[in-house]
């Protein structure tokens, strides 16, 4: 069953408040997330290049289109990222063992020690992003917006062959 949405007040004649709409209150959401992220994770590398980190340090060996299709990136994007990374000497590709047309990512010593440096400053902003919300109130925020992401993914609307 589908609800209505809520009626959303406005001033006679005019147009609804932006935060009537979900995605304004997104878009402010990230810029809050930027902002804590700058003062208090890093200037030095972002939350993607964070996030890509995460994921092979999790999957060691991963191809470089997993990589693009987990962080759902697309592989002009996936591809300045991943060589940005081995610039940075953070990342190395190799040839995949199974698949000679496929890269092999993994981290280096230098990408565990940003990323073991990283990982609590990204954990203590936790709070500052999602405001005063407690431990269950977060977990039901993710949860919900884990739920609007799958939604998008099945419809198209996210897709990393964009």
């Amino acid at each position: 069953m589908t609800t209505s949405p809520a009626p959303v007040p406005e001033a006679a004649g005019s147009s609804p408040h932006p935060a009537a709409y979900t995605g304004h209150l997104l878009r402010r959401a990230q810029q809050v997330h930027l902002a804590a992220w700058n003062r208090h994770v890093s200037l030095e590398y972002t939350s993607t290049q964070f996030a890509a980190l995460s994921m092979i340090a999790r999957r060691p060996g991963m191809s470089q289109a997993d990589l693009g299709a987990e962080l759902d990136l697309d592989r002009s994007t996936i591809a300045d990222l991943v060589r940005r990374l081995v610039a940075r000497e953070l990342i190395h590709r190799d040839l995949h063992p199974e698949d000679r047309r496929r890269k092999a990512l993994a981290l280096t010593e230098r990408g565990r020690a940003a990323l073991a440096e990283l990982q609590p400053r990204v954990a203590a902003i936790e709070p500052l992003v999602t405001g005063g919300l407690d431990a269950a109130q977060r977990a039901q925020l993710r949860d919900l917006l884990e739920a609007v992401l799958a939604a998008a993914g099945e419809s198209g609307l996210l897709s990393a062959d964009r």
